[in-house]
Formats: C-alpha cells, sequence, structure tokens
C-alpha cells in the first residue's frame, strides 16, 4: 500500500536537488584571528562544515555535499579538473539532480569554470563559488556568497547559461569572467561582455546569455581521457629575445604556447624568430595579450607563418582552449577555426 507523503516531504520534494562538490580556497580557509583576511591557510574546513555554516539554502533546494579536493587554488592540477567534469556529467546525468555547485579558490577559479563550461554535457546549472576573504573573518563573504549560488542553480532560469560565476551578487560566465583584484572582494569582472547578470536576496536576473558553444553544444568530450596534452604560457616584454624559456618548453614536452603579447598580440621579434623555428617542429602557438581585454587577432603575415589569434580570451583560458584543441586535431587551421568559434 502506498504510504502518503507528509507536508514535509512534499515541501522537500518539490525542492531543486543540488550537489555542492567542495574543491577547497579561500571560502574554506582558516586562521586564528577574526580581523585578519590575509595570511590565511586554504582549503582546511570541510564540506558540510561549509553548508552547516548556511543553513538557509536549505530553503533554495535539497542540498548534498561532496569533498572533490581541498587546496588552495593555486594548485589546480588538470588531473582535479578532469575528476571534477567527470564526476558533474556523471550527477547531471541523473534526474536526482538539479544542479552542480562548486566552491572554489579564487586563484583559478576562471580556469576552471572555463574548462568545464567546455566539457560538461548538460544543460543544468553548473556555479562556481568562492571568497576573498576566510571562513574566519568577521566580514567574511563566503557565506553569501554561498546562498547566492545556491540560489542560482536552484532557478529555472540558469538552465542552458553554461558553467557560471556568482561572486559578490554579480553573475558571470565562464568565458568572460577574470579576477580583477588581489584583495577586493569586488574582483571578479567581465571586461569584454559585461556582468551576465545579478542576485538580489536570492532572486537571478539576466542581462545576456553566451552566444559562443559551451556544454552539450561543446565539440570536446573528456569522457575517455586521462591526462591532457602540455600547453604553457609566455609572457612578452621589452627586450625579450632570448628565447630559452620556449626552447626549455618545448623540449620538456610542451604541445602548445600562449603568448601573453604586449598590446594586441605583440611579440618581441626576438622571441617571435625562436618560436617560428619551434613551429617549423611541431609547437602550436597562440597570440593572446597581457592587457586584460580586447580582441587579438594574428595579422596576415603572422596567419600565413602558422600563428593563431586568442581573439578576446585571456592566456589563462586561451591555453585551456588550445589544450583541449589539441586533444581533437593538430592541423593549424582547425585549431584556428575553433579559437573563431569558441
Amino acid at each position: 500500500m502506498l504510504q502518503a507523503l507528509s507536508i514535509e516531504e512534499m515541501q522537500e520534494e518539490k525542492k531543486p536537488n543540488i550537489v555542492i562538490l567542495a574543491t577547497g580556497g579561500t571560502i574554506a580557509g582558516s586562521i586564528d584571528s577574526n580581523i585578519k583576511t590575509t595570511g590565511y591557510t586554504a582549503g582546511v574546513v570541510g564540506v558540510d562544515v561549509l553548508i552547516n555554516a548556511v543553513p538557509e539554502i536549505k530553503n533554495l533546494a535539497n542540498i548534498k555535499g561532496e569533498q572533490i579536493a581541498n587546496i588552495d587554488s593555486a594548485d589546480m592540477t588538470d588531473e582535479i579538473w578532469l575528476t571534477l567534469a567527470k564526476r558533474i556529467n556523471k550527477l547531471l546525468a541523473s534526474r536526482d539532480v538539479d544542479g552542480i555547485v562548486i566552491t572554489h579558490g579564487t586563484d583559478t577559479m576562471e580556469e576552471t569554470a572555463f574548462f568545464l563550461h567546455l566539457t560538461i554535457k548538460s544543460d543544468k546549472p553548473v556555479v562556481l563559488v568562492g571568497a576573498m576573504r576566510p571562513s574566519t573573518a568577521m566580514s567574511a563573504d563566503g557565506p553569501k556568497n554561498l546562498y547566492n549560488a545556491v540560489a542560482l542553480a536552484a532557478n529555472p532560469k540558469a538552465k542552458n547559461k553554461g558553467v557560471m560565476i556568482a561572486m559578490n551578487d554579480r553573475i558571470q560566465s565562464a568565458r568572460g569572467a577574470t579576477k580583477t583584484h588581489a584583495l577586493n572582494v569586488e574582483t571578479f569582472k567581465s571586461p569584454n561582455s559585461g556582468d551576465m547578470g545579478y542576485i538580489l536576496d536570492g532572486n537571478v536576473f539576466f542581462n545576456y546569455v553566451p552566444l559562443q558553444p559551451h556544454t552539450r553544444k561543446s565539440i570536446f568530450n573528456i569522457d575517455r581521457i586521462d591526462t591532457l596534452p602540455k600547453v604553457d604560457i609566455l609572457y612578452s616584454y621589452a627586450n625579450d629575445g632570448s628565447g630559452v624559456a620556449a626552447k626549455a618548453l618545448f623540449q620538456a614536452g610542451t604541445k602548445g604556447i600562449v603568448v601573453a603579447g604586449s598590446g594586441a598580440g605583440s611579440i618581441h621579434k626576438y622571441q617571435k624568430e625562436v618560436l617560428k623555428n619551434l613551429m617549423q617542429k611541431g609547437l602550436v602557438v597562440v597570440q593572446s595579450s597581457r592587457v586584460g581585454s580586447g580582441i587579438v587577432l594574428a595579422n596576415s603575415n603572422d596567419s600565413k607563418l602558422g600563428f593563431i589569434g586568442a581573439h578576446d580570451l585571456n592566456p589563462q583560458k586561451a591555453r585551456i582552449l588550445l589544450m583541449l584543441a589539441l586533444t581533437k586535431t593538430n592541423r593549424l587551421d582547425a585549431i584556428a577555426n575553433i579559437f573563431e568559434t569558441y
């Protein structure tokens, strides 16, 4: 005989089911002082503690937590990315999961978000959240950020928007967001596109949706991938001429290099000569910019030599796209087309 559900049970069933995946970071940081916001140890607080610290999120959704890692995000690895992406894909394939929230350090949050933006195979919401102040600070920003992230992941309007970042009441697309201040709580911004939306007292408002392919429409699939191609970043500067770093990286197995060029992706002529020689041996080179905003397109001469423009992706995101592109092809024209598309 079927047993009737209580009112409380029916209310619980109506709530969306959100899984919080914890990876560490400042939001899970601690220091023996409530006035200090620097000098703390990141990634020491577990996911259950984070959830219990914000009991109001249980009014928004049925919450479950899993600890994927507990690190300072400066120490993020390809292995953790792959583990995280595969776990998210498995969770979101279930009818019992409506969305994912990932607690993460802010140093590499934009990189993890963009990697997931290109490799998650679901239109269900995936939201990254962190904090600029440790959980022990009197002005900790983590609790409100976590509340907003759950509110966003639980909102039906958040479907099919790609991976998002929820920080400081703002919604950023994983593709456009970047950390712009070392310490300020208002650090995540999207210089080329602006805020994707904002969250006010748990209410979600969107300004735009990302137009480039993502998640289910992305061509990248990591289900059977255990390692990613090695891609590194070189920073361009005045008198950048020895080429020692580029040669050493190539000899160490680097398949691609993203150059954080000056201005609109300019590379010092001495460094460019070294890169041209390495490109003839199979190195793939993408031109980005150290400026922080704007578009980088390889000029006609550079394009003929095989240089690829990163468009509006900053160096760290261009690196991720190049890694994933190299899992699909080594053809320069095909990689260039991927950068035009994504």
